[in-house]
């Protein structure tokens, strides 16, 4: 009886082993197909694929037995003083923001110095207007300056020779704001090439954002000091894990069903609001802040004959046309376009500009696919996204806080620079002329549902 069952055990057993052997089997060829086939591919996106791989699996089976909070979260709420419930970009409107039930403001600061080292007045501004947000009891979460601000002032943040004065800048911001803010992000989405710039690499990313956690440190106190990423990115995240001993908490940007996901239909689900946050908690250990969420209220695909239209508006027949020409195709965009495609465009700006990512620009349009389920990009869709997105959030207790971006809709696009471009003008709780949306309404009662 008993050698029966030793050997049912050992028959198990073996097939137990066949199994495991044949999916090693096939992940192992998976992964080498998928290194053919993204041989080619810009090395910072190719890093960002096979990172995920590596990570995200992995720490979404082990979330499944973790506890759902630990000491760093605890100590990260106890200085925040609970879930954080923020707003990017608001106006001065103190008592509409309140009435909201938005209790933070998530702002930039700009660079504080001129080129001569005096203090900049438009720094001195921000101080004041921070201030002003502050006394009407609303919290300032403070976004610190940008790569290229360090370069215009004539700092080489990819120079490692420039780590004291990047760290000099970083420990002048805390010290000098430490009465009016009480959270920082270094920087924002350096994974971006719009706001990397001049970084190349994500070596260069982590130790400009490394170095300035490190200077802070000591100094910080109660504020909650961390830093983001735009989705997932394992590759930032697993590259940050020598610095993650001075972070108070992770942030991150999710915007399913606003932009291309590259193709892959997940991210225009709106489950990745739960996988996203369960990653990084998994990930690091450390509590997570949603730094930017939101939904955009307005848009739609144009049709083809719509988009030739436009081409031809421009003087082009086809999109081949205008790429044969781009030199010149780009002195005809607006300024704000011509900007970002010479941060972005690289070797090949004709392909960026008609890249699935940016071509929803040039056409002002949302493209087809990209929505999310049972919510159309419409102001009423908006607000049904609010009201199941920020308690679902907030059921997580590892996470710390959400930010919804943003407070009104925009009169132009920042990024391309065209009036009717939906993209980054439609994001808002109110309108232009701030008048209630029924997003308003939606923010106002979740936030109310959260203790």
């Amino acid at each position: 009886m008993l050698r029966t069952k030793g050997r049912k055990r050992h028959r198990l057993f073996k097939i137990l082993i066949v199994i495991l052997l044949i999916i090693a089997i096939l992940f192992g060829a998976g992964l080498l197909t998928l290194h053919l086939m993204t041989k080619d591919m810009d090395p910072m996106i190719r890093g960002q694929l096979w990172s995920t791989l590596q990570y995200v699996p992995f720490s979404l089976l082990t979330y499944q037995f973790k506890s759902k909070t630990n000491d760093a979260v605890k100590a990260a709420e106890a200085k925040t003083g609970g879930f954080i419930k923020g707003i990017c970009h608001p106006s001065k409107n103190y008592e509409l923001i309140k009435e909201a039930g938005i209790e933070w403001d998530r702002a930039d600061v700009p660079f504080p110095f001129e080129t001569t080292g005096e203090v900049r007045q438009r720094y001195l501004e921000w101080k004041e207007e921070m201030k002003g947000y502050n006394d009407n009891g609303i919290r300032i979460f403070m976004v610190t300056p940008y790569p290229d601000d360090f370069l215009e002032y004539g700092i080489d943040p990819r120079n490692k020779e420039n780590e004291a004065k990047i760290k000099a800048v970083a420990e002048f911001l805390i010290t000098d704001l430490k009465d009016i803010i009480g959270g920082v992000q270094i920087s924002n989405e350096l994974g971006v090439a719009r706001f990397m710039y001049p970084l190349e690499s994500v070596d260069q990313i982590v130790w400009f954002m490394g170095i300035q956690l490190e200077a802070m440190a000591p100094l910080k106190g109660d504020i909650v000091v961390g830093y983001n990423s735009a989705g997932p990115q394992a590759d930032h995240h697993s590259a940050m894990r020598k610095y993650h001993k001075y972070c108070d908490y992770v942030g991150v940007d999710i915007y399913a069903g606003c932009f291309d996901g590259g193709g892959v239909p997940l991210m225009n689900n709106i489950i990745i609001f739960d996988l996203i946050p369960q990653f990084l908690y998994s990930f690091t250990g450390l509590p997570v802040i949603i730094c930017e969420f939101g939904y955009i209220g307005d848009g739609e695909p144009k049709t083809e004959a719509e988009k030739l239209a436009i081409l031809q508006e421009y003087g082009y027949n086809s999109e081949a046309e205008a790429k044969a020409d781009v030199e010149e195709f780009i002195k005809k965009l607006p300024e704000n376009f011509q900007n970002d495609i010479r941060r972005g465009g690289g070797s090949d700006p004709g392909a960026y500009i008609f890249s699935d990512t940016i071509k929803g620009h040039f056409y002002r349009e949302l493209p087809a696919g990209v929505v999310l389920k049972d919510y159309p990009h419409t102001p009423e869709g908006q607000a049904a996204f609010f009201s199941y997105i920020i308690p679902r959030l907030a059921s997580y207790p590892f996470v710390l806080g959400t930010f919804v971006y943003s407070w009104r809709d925009e009169a132009t696009c920042y990024v391309c620079g065209f009036d009717d471009c939906p993209i980054e003008t439609r994001w808002g709780l109110v309108t232009k002329d701030e008048e209630k949306k029924p997003s308003f309404t939606a923010v106002q009662q979740a936030f109310a549902s959260i203790d």
